[in-house]
């Protein structure tokens, strides 16, 4: 009786995918929004700045909207990957797609494969899409929305502060001024109609 020998399959090892130190992915709403390249320039995050192939798909296609506001803010978020690619002391990096990778232009799948590979290299997203930034939190990605951002850094007028501003145009009332801090806050001054078009303290 010959003995069968059991039959070790030989399988292929997959090649690990090497990880992206400090990885920071930027997604289209936060490179066509533009102001995640000041915050760049002024040092504020520190790492390897990587853009996937599909969002850079995605913003070409932007740039190739057949709508003028869209065009011209797709044209200028690639015109800054390419100024952040040339800049000293920054690390820019476009990731490609893997071959078994199916390209697709719904752009929740593009959500999904950013999410996925931002969690693969432990990086975090930086983006202006609120829905994105809960996806991300649900699935423990760290997500920094720059609008969140923006809001904690706003100004926060204390009671009683004097401030100066100049009054802009009336309020909803008819004596009402309005006027607005640096930040864009809004500050509406009672009795203040005569003062428009003027600085004032208040």
């Amino acid at each position: 009786v010959i003995r069968r020998l059991p039959s070790f399959r030989h399988s292929k090892k997959r090649k690990k995918t090497k990880q992206i130190e400090n990885a920071i992915f930027l997604d289209t709403s936060a490179i066509i929004d533009a102001r995640v390249f000041d915050l760049i320039s002024l040092g504020v995050f520190k790492g390897i700045f990587v853009v996937l192939e599909s969002i850079l798909l995605e913003l070409k296609h932007i740039a190739d909207s057949q709508d003028t506001v869209k065009r011209e803010r797709g044209r200028n978020g690639l015109e800054l990957l390419e100024k952040l690619k040339k800049t000293r002391g920054v690390r820019f990096m476009v990731l490609p797609e893997l071959r078994n990778e199916s390209e697709s232009k719904d752009i929740k799948e593009v959500d999904e494969k950013l999410i996925y590979k931002t969690k693969v290299h432990k990086g975090r997203i930086i983006t202006c899409d609120y829905n994105l930034e809960k996806k991300s939190s649900i699935s423990g990605v760290t997500a920094i929305n720059i609008n969140t951002l923006a809001t904690l850094l706003k100004v926060r007028a204390v009671p009683g502060e004097a401030l100066h501003i100049r009054v802009l145009h009336k309020g909803k009332e008819p004596t009402q001024g309005v006027g607005y801090l640096d930040d864009g806050t809004m500050i509406v001054v009672e009795n203040a109609v005569e003062e428009i078009g003027k600085e004032t303290d208040v």
